[in-house]
This record gives C-alpha cells, sequence and structure tokens, in this order.
C-alpha cells in the first residue's frame, strides 16, 4: 500500500538538507569536545563532582559523532543504507544514547549545581566523587535499557532502495508512537521539569541573597543560559516534531490526510539536525565552568594580533635599507 498518496511530501529535502549540517557538526564537534575531554584528562586529579557528568557528556558526544560519516554518505546516495542491518540499528541506538545521555548528564549537573546553591551546608562534605561516578553509571544503564527496544523496531527495509529509518517502516508505526511517547515523557519531560526546577529556586536564591559570590553567580547564571539554549534550541522542537510527524504517519496509514503532513515533515527534517547540534554545543559547558580553557580563549585574540603584528617587522628586517629607501 502507498502511504503517501495523500499529497506530495517534499522527502528530496532530507538529501540536501541534513548532509552538510552532519559534517559542520561533525568538525566543530569532534574539535569542539577533543579539546574539552583533553582538558578533563589533564586535570584528572583536580576532577570535581560535577566533572564527572562533563566527562561522561563528552563521551556521549564522541560516540554519536563517530556514526555521522555513515549518515552524510546515507543522505549523499539518496537515502540508500549500503551498511548493513546490524549497524543502521547501532548507528540509530547510538544517537538515542547520545540525546537521552545528554540530557540526562545535564540534569545531573543541574541538580549539583542546585544543591551546592541552595544547600551547601546540608551538602558540604557528603557527596563524593565515587557518588557522582554510581550516578552516571544509572545513568547510562537506564538510558541504555529504555533505548533497547528501539532496536527491536525494523530500521532496514526495502529492495534496491535500502533505507535505514530513524524511526521505523509504516507497518509497526502504529506501536512505534506509543513508545515515541513513553520515551518522550520518561526521556525529556521528566528532566525537562527537575532542570527548570532547581534553575528556577537556583536564579531565586542567587537574587535574593548577596553573600554568595559574584564569580559564582556569573557562573551558575551563565549555565543557566547554556541549559535553557540546548533545551530551547535542540530538544524541545525535536521531540515535538518527533511525535507530530508519527503521528502523521498514523493517520496517513488510516487513510486521512491533512494539509500540515508535509509541513510538519520538513520541520522535523530541520529538528534533526538542530537536535545533532547538541553534540557542538555541550562543549559549551566545559568552558563554563574551565578556567584554564577560558584563559586560553582570552588569550587567543592577544596572540593572534602579536602573531600579525611581527609579519611587517620581519619583513621589513630582510629587506636591505637602501631598497627601501627607493620604494619610498
Amino acid at each position: 500500500m502507498n502511504y503517501t498518496s495523500c499529497q506530495h511530501i517534499s522527502f528530496d529535502f532530507t538529501g540536501r538538507f541534513l548532509p552538510p549540517v552532519y559534517i559542520l557538526v561533525f568538525i566543530i564537534g569532534v574539535a569542539a569536545n577533543g579539546w574539552g575531554l583533553k582538558s578533563l584528562l589533564h586535570n584528572w586529579k583536580k576532577l570535581g563532582n560535577v566533572n564527572v557528568f562533563v566527562l561522561n557528556l563528552g563521551l556521549a558526544d564522541i560516540l554519536y559523532l563517530l556514526t555521522l560519516p555513515f549518515l552524510v554518505v546515507y543522505y549523499l546516495m539518496k537515502s540508500k543504507w549500503i551498511f548493513g542491518d546490524t549497524f543502521c540499528k547501532i548507528t540509530r541506538f547510538c544517537f538515542n544514547l547520545n540525546l537521552y545521555g545528554s540530557i540526562g548528564f545535564l540534569t545531573c549537573i543541574s541538580v549539583y549545581r542546585y544543591l551546592a546553591i541552595v544547600h551547601p551546608m546540608k551538602v558540604r562534605g557528603r557527596i563524593r566523587v565515587t557518588h557522582s561516578v554510581t550516578i552516571s553509571v544509572m545513568v547510562w544503564s537506564i538510558v541504555g535499557v529504555l533505548s533497547l527496544p528501539d532496536m527491536f523496531y525494523p530500521k532496514y527495509f526495502g529492495n534496491n532502495a535500502l533505507k535505514c529509518y530513524d524511526t521505523t517502516d509504516w507497518n509497526h508505526i502504529n506501536d512505534y508512537l506509543n513508545y515515541s511517547f513513553g520515551w518522550t515523557l520518561i526521556g525529556f519531560c521528566i528532566p525537562l521539569l527537575i532542570t527548570l526546577g532547581c534553575y528556577g529556586h537556583t536564579v531565586v536564591v542567587l537574587c535574593r541573597t548577596n553573600t554568595i559570590d559574584k564569580v559564582l553567580k556569573q557562573r551558575s547564571l551563565r549555565l543557566l543560559f547554556i541549559l535553557v539554549l540546548l533545551f530551547s534550541v535542540c530538544y524541545i522542537p525535536y521531540h515535538v516534531l518527533k511525535n507530530l510527524n508519527l503521528l502523521a504517519r498514523v493517520l496517513t496509514k488510516q487513510g486521512i490526510c491533512r494539509e500540515w503532513f508535509n509541513g510538519v515533515y520538513i520541520a522535523r527534517q530541520i529538528s534533526r539536525s538542530l537536535v545533532c547540534l547538541n553534540s557542538a554545543l555541550n562543549p559549551l559547558v566545559y568552558l563554563h565552568g574551565n578556567d584554564e580553557i577560558l584563559s586560553q580563549l582570552r588569550q587567543l585574540p592577544q596572540r593572534v594580533r602579536q602573531m600579525f603584528s611581527q609579519l611587517p617587522s620581519t619583513h621589513s628586517s630582510s629587506v636591505p635599507m637602501t631598497q627601501t629607501s627607493n620604494d619610498i
């Protein structure tokens, strides 16, 4: 049965739009996460409670970024997957690990920051690195278990044009919609509410209290801005449009056609590019808490100016004085 007969859907948009975005995210993400992880490992002995979550956040990003070259090839070949069924599912599984692992670790960072600012006396000396490691293992385990059912939905389908669905085929779309709703509730909505609650209360405390260090206030507000940016740009549009697009496919399968189907499909593809940006934006969390990286970034413009200021003097010193006088 042709489930796309309601109206023309611009499937070619995906092949034109996603590859350049994936290439850009891959380059920026690998460079930024590599730099951030190198800095964390260089200061391993100083690794604090929150930095354990930052380290895991970077590992989740690297895991997903390594799959992007294969997706670029897939879309450049007009959605023809040549790497087999198993690797198709592994690629989509890595995406879920990165997405919901990132959300989980950002939520942990939010809770720790909330406890450190709002309840400093209660948690001082009670939270250790071993606790952060244990929580990180729990996050990986929960995300892995909840992502596992996705591996059992058919994703590799087709005769001449083999597809690698990021959701599933038409025959299982009804069940997958229910699974997606559950995943959205547990993996996104609950962490979002926890994060908003923590930082909402934190902002109130920071605004009302004058005894908190000014630098700590700036760092906390900066981290709040980063988290709002990540959730607003990367996570919220993706989950809303993913479920809307799945609903459109279910309605199409039932023979119900709506004018908004095509617009939702295109918006859904744009949201897929936005959600993958989290792997390039997550390193902002490194910058927020790492004074060494911030210091290097501040010195970078000065180093560039020094480099260019030395070029003319070097050139002038290499030119004979008589030749310089003639040129004048």
